[in-house]
């Protein structure tokens, strides 16, 4: 009791631990240098898109040249080979939206009926599912456009679209979320009432389904926007190509030299014109965006 109270008197305070530790400030050190790594080439597109053609070879390159000309590299890019690259967006947001819809109706489809329907071979369909997510996309294209070409869909729309319907890892995702969201009782329930399996889909677990919807959406527009090598296989009419084909053919004709002007900003500032749309899709659904990844944490 008395060395408490003399403790006390003497003014000492019982240790408390520190509210910033090592291991806190090194990883608030080890994010900060992640940050910057991404930021970084976003920053250098957004300072590059406001100098002109001898302005991004004659100054610092993370830094704004002493003319700010975006507004006149907006001019050129809108107005370069007819307006080509309005089409080049029309295109990529075609194939964007569609494939991205398409992709997350069937991987819903599919990922309710691995989750809450049990039919004969269920297990080993899944499994192979799994595996198909471990084979790269790219490996995937040749065959692909083999078969598109025997089809007589290859050079249209459809040998774009076709092939980006079928997202395994959304399948995947949506049918943990199923699994774990959408409780068997209210299924039964129901079927008990009356509703069909086709009801019970679209009115009972699709509305509870809607978080992971939207992440599976997104990924999947993303994907598709960002796609290259597919279209660039595919395809061969420019005015079928999307914004990733289209922009390679302009850096490639200032390369090689077509006895035109090498307009270097002008592919920049496309560059930056191109990642808008997924940023405002990405501020637009954010919501349920980050609702559709953390709920399996909820549960």
């Amino acid at each position: 009791m008395n060395t408490v109270t003399s403790g006390t008197i003497a003014g000492t305070a019982p240790h408390r631990p520190s509210r910033f530790g090592g291991g806190r400030i090194a990883s608030h050190a080890v994010m900060a240098v992640m940050a910057l790594y991404f930021l970084l080439p976003f920053w250098w597109l957004l300072v590059a898109a406001t100098k002109d053609n001898d302005g991004l070879f004659g100054s610092q390159p993370l830094w704004f040249a002493g003319d700010l000309n975006l507004i006149g590299n907006l001019s050129l890019l809108f107005s370069q080979d007819g307006g080509v690259y309005l089409k080049w967006l029309r295109n990529s947001a075609l194939y964007a939206v569609v494939s991205g819809v398409g992709a997350t109706a069937i991987a819903a489809l599919a990922g309710y009926a691995f989750a809450k329907l049990r039919f004969p071979g269920r297990t080993a369909l899944f499994a192979t599912l799994l595996g198909l997510i471990m084979v790269p996309a790219t490996a995937l294209v040749l065959p692909t456009y083999l078969l598109m070409s025997e089809a007589g869909l290859a050079d249209t729309v459809w040998a774009v679209i076709l092939p980006s319907l079928l997202n395994p890892f959304g399948v995947y995702l949506l049918r943990v979320y199923t699994h774990d969201s959408v409780p068997d009782e209210m299924l039964e329930a129901a079927r008990i009432d009356g509703a069909g399996e086709l009801r019970v889909f679209t009115r009972v677990a699709l509305p509870a389904m809607r978080p992971a919807l939207v992440t599976v959406l997104l990924f999947s527009m993303v994907a598709t926007w960002n796609n290259f090598f597919l279209p660039l296989v595919m395809l061969s009419d420019h005015e079928l190509f999307p914004l990733t084909v289209g922009l390679r053919t302009w850096y490639m004709s200032a390369i090689i030299g077509n006895g035109g002007p090498a307009l270097f900003n002008v592919i920049v500032v496309g560059a930056l014109v191109a990642i808008v749309p997924l940023i405002i899709a990405f501020l637009l659904l954010q919501r349920h965006w980050r609702g559709g990844l953390t709920v399996g944490a909820l549960k």
